[in-house]
């Protein structure tokens, strides 16, 4: 078996970052010619998603070597074999200090931290599967049951800084604030840290995305270490004085590991803590406010869910089928293998498109348009597919559902800011979001 490589990475990093003059025109261009990483493509990716699907599901990218598979079903196929489509792929997220894969500038920054370990995000079974059952535990329905009224307290006092006001930048003011201030009470941390969480969760993020320069980079590299830093203090507290929450509980779980009981060390519970920090921040954020911007572009649909709130948990759906806030995710190939009649060789890194799988027509009729009645948007894989599928799932939901009734409870005649010039989303290979959403409304009657 050919040993998996890394050199993919820095590959990516070195491709240009400001619009090609042979991909610039990616709607009619081979597809050959198209830079991945073009700012303009990952604004509006959907049209090269329908190339992708309609003449190459499966398509190497000759200027970095990357797979991406493009279906529905193929990607379901994809994670239905984790033990050849790996997760194990820590190191191109992060970096590994001692490789050739990271300078000596970022490699000085992370050694006055502690290393990032595989666990969920970026482990196969049984790695996986021990930390997925611990932190599992932590994420169960009934713990999330009782937090729907904290949650829905927390909107309430959210939309009540909103409403006198008529207007209001909708990212900033609400989307981005009550996933975060979610995350933070679930970890037990004081809500005034939140301005250090959501610049530590942009740090990752960043890190994540593969499109920043070297001066962001190395500042993301210091945020992450300054957030293990004050997780590791709120650890031994926790450990000193248990409290009802998830630092907590991971802190004093058992992590059953070759028949014997342990507690996890400091890199086991930073790697958790900082998955779950972005993972339920995030994609919630981005996907409220997707689900907002779409609604204000189709007022009949905003009407029928008006009209029938009842409607409204399948437009969560629907909403998160369209917006897949975690619009690409690596996979690295372990063994030699062919999926859809194409042959794949050990060490390939994979992007599965999961921005592209949800508008699949084979599986979605008209799939760009926005249905809150669509009877199988439920069938979506925003939250990922398989082992791997997002355990904070029922979090979000929650989230998202209590959101949006409260916002058509209370507002009307929504509308796009005239202060908003122009739609705009992040740069970022893997994570998919608005960078602001201006609003203006009535308060409803």
């Amino acid at each position: 078996m050919a040993k998996p490589t890394l050199s993919i990475i820095p590959k990516v990093i070195a491709m240009k970052q400001k619009p090609d003059n042979n991909s610039k025109n990616f709607l009619r261009c081979p597809l050959e010619e198209i830079n991945i990483l073009d700012p303009e493509l990952l604004q509006e990716p959907h049209t090269y998603y329908d190339r992708l699907r309609d003449e190459a599901p499966i398509f190497t990218d000759p200027k970095t070597g990357i797979v991406s598979i493009a279906t529905y079903e193929l990607i379901k196929e994809a994670n239905s074999q984790p033990s050849i489509f790996s997760n194990d792929i820590s190191a191109m997220l992060t970096g590994d200090a001692g490789s050739d894969q990271i300078g000596s500038e970022e490699g000085e920054i992370l050694s006055q931290g502690w290393p990032i370990v595989p666990t969920l995000l970026s482990a196969d079974p049984p790695i996986h599967t021990r930390y997925r059952k611990l932190v599992a535990k932590a994420f169960t329905s009934r713990r999330v049951n009782t937090m729907e009224d904290s949650i829905a307290d927390l909107i309430d006092s959210l939309l009540e800084k909103i409403l006198p006001k008529g207007e209001c930048a909708f990212k900033l003011e609400f989307a981005n604030l009550l996933p975060m201030y979610v995350i933070i009470d679930s970890l037990g941390a004081p809500r005034e840290d939140i301005e250090k969480f959501r610049r530590w969760s942009d740090a990752t993020v960043t890190m994540l995305g593969g499109v920043s320069d070297k001066a962001v980079r190395l500042q993301a590299f210091r945020d992450i270490v300054e957030f293990q830093h004050y997780l590791v203090e709120r650890i031994e507290e926790k450990r000193s004085n248990p409290t009802e929450d998830i630092i907590s509980d991971l802190v004093h779980a058992d992590l059953a590991e070759e028949g014997d009981s342990r507690k996890m060390d400091y890199s086991e519970l930073l790697s958790i803590f900082q998955q779950i920090l972005v993972a339920g921040n995030e994609s919630t954020a981005n996907t409220l406010a997707e689900g907002l911007y779409r609604l204000i572009q189709n007022p009949s649909e905003m009407n029928a869910l008006v009209n029938e709130p009842s409607q409204i948990k399948n437009f969560v759906e629907e909403n998160l089928r369209l917006a897949s806030p975690a619009t690409n995710l690596w996979r690295m190939v372990k063994t030699d293998t062919t999926i859809g009649g194409v042959e794949l060789k050990a060490g390939t890194a994979v992007l599965l498109r999961y921005g592209s799988a949800n508008r699949d027509s084979a599986q979605f009729n008209n799939g760009q348009e926005l249905k809150v009645n669509r009877e199988n948007a439920k069938s979506h894989i925003a939250f990922g597919y398989g082992i791997h599928a997002c355990i904070g799932s029922q979090l979000a939901r929650k989230e998202l559902n209590l959101a949006y009734t409260k916002i058509l409870e209370k507002m009307t005649n929504i509308k796009i800011s005239p202060k908003q010039a122009q739609i705009k989303y992040e740069p970022n290979l893997l994570v998919r979001g608005l960078s602001e959403l201006e609003i203006t409304f009535d308060l409803r009657k």
